[in-house]
């Protein structure tokens, strides 16, 4: 079944796509991190599943909604 990564503000316009749809399962947020970066994420990133927010060593589940959001900023 797999899952739904989400990706918002710049993170969005980094990678040139707002969603991905995978066919397998990752174990971990962190590596559905890895599965669109190929590198280790940065300390400031956030991520939610499911609309809440987890740790990076969250586990993922079949269906599952994956959201990264980078640091807030505003004036």
């Amino acid at each position: 079944m797999g899952i739904t990564i989400k990706l918002f503000a710049s993170l969005r316009e980094q990678f040139a796509r707002d969603e991905l749809k995978t066919t397998d399962t990752p174990a971990t947020v962190h590596d559905a991190w890895l599965r669109i970066t190929q590198k280790e994420r940065p300390a400031n990133i956030l991520a939610a599943v499911n609309h809440e927010y987890v740790n990076f060593d969250h586990p993922l589940n079949d269906g599952d909604e994956v959201a990264f959001f980078p640091p807030v900023t505003g004036g």
